[in-house]
C-alpha cells in the first residue's frame, strides 16, 4: 500500500512537472510573437508604462490631433501622462496638417493639454519652427512659446521672443523682440 501511494505521488509530481513546462513554453512562445501584449507595471503609486501609444482627439467627429510616443508613463494621482519621443499631428479648421516631434511631453488627461520640450521642430507645408519649450491649449486650439522661436521657410528667416499659433483661423504672432529677412518671394 504504502508502495502504491509513493506511486501516485511521483506520477502526480511528474505530471504537474510535465504541465507547468508545457504551459511555461506556450506562453513564453505566445509573448515572444506578440512582445506589445506585455504591459510593464511601474509599482510605484498608481502609475503605469506603456511602450508605442498612439491617442486620437477628437470633437464632433473631426480629428482634432494625432498623438504618438515611443513610451508613456502614465500617473493617475497627477492625471498625466509623461511622454518620450513624441510626435503630434495638428488638424486646422480647413484640414491642413501641422507636424511636430519633440524628446518629451506632458499630457494632461483631463483637459487635453499638452506641456513639450526638448528639441522641438513644427512643420508644414511651407514653414518649419524650433524651440525649446512650447505647450498646447486644447479648449483654445492653440500651439504657444514663451520662449524664443526660429521660423523659416524659402523665402524668409525670422527668430521672435515668443509666438502663438492659431489652430482655428491658421494665423500665428510673433511677440517680443521680432528680426528676420524676407526673400524677393516672401509673402505675409
Amino acid at each position: 500500500m504504502k508502495n502504491r501511494n509513493i506511486k501516485i505521488a511521483l506520477i502526480s509530481v511528474i505530471v504537474v512537472t510535465i504541465s507547468l513546462t508545457f504551459a511555461l513554453f506556450i506562453g513564453y512562445r505566445y509573448v515572444s510573437k506578440n512582445p506589445e501584449k506585455v504591459i510593464p507595471v511601474v509599482v510605484d503609486g498608481s502609475s503605469i508604462t506603456i511602450e508605442k501609444i498612439h491617442q486620437t482627439s477628437t470633437k464632433n467627429g473631426v480629428v482634432e490631433w494625432n498623438l504618438d510616443a515611443s513610451s508613456a508613463t502614465y500617473s493617475n494621482d497627477k492625471k498625466e501622462a509623461f511622454l518620450k519621443d513624441l510626435s503630434v499631428t495638428f488638424f486646422t479648421k480647413d484640414n491642413q496638417k501641422i507636424f511636430l516631434t519633440a524628446d518629451n511631453g506632458i499630457l494632461k488627461t483631463e483637459s487635453n493639454n499638452i506641456e513639450i520640450s526638448g528639441s522641438i521642430i513644427i512643420r508644414s507645408d511651407e514653414y518649419l519652427l524650433k524651440t525649446k519649450k512650447i505647450n498646447y491649449e486644447h479648449d483654445k486650439r492653440i500651439i504657444f512659446s514663451k520662449v524664443p522661436v526660429e521660423i523659416t521657410s524659402n523665402s524668409m528667416n525670422l527668430v521672435a521672443d515668443s509666438m502663438t499659433i492659431y489652430l482655428n483661423t491658421n494665423r500665428a504672432e510673433l511677440t517680443g523682440k521680432v528680426e528676420g529677412t524676407f526673400g524677393d518671394n516672401a509673402s505675409l
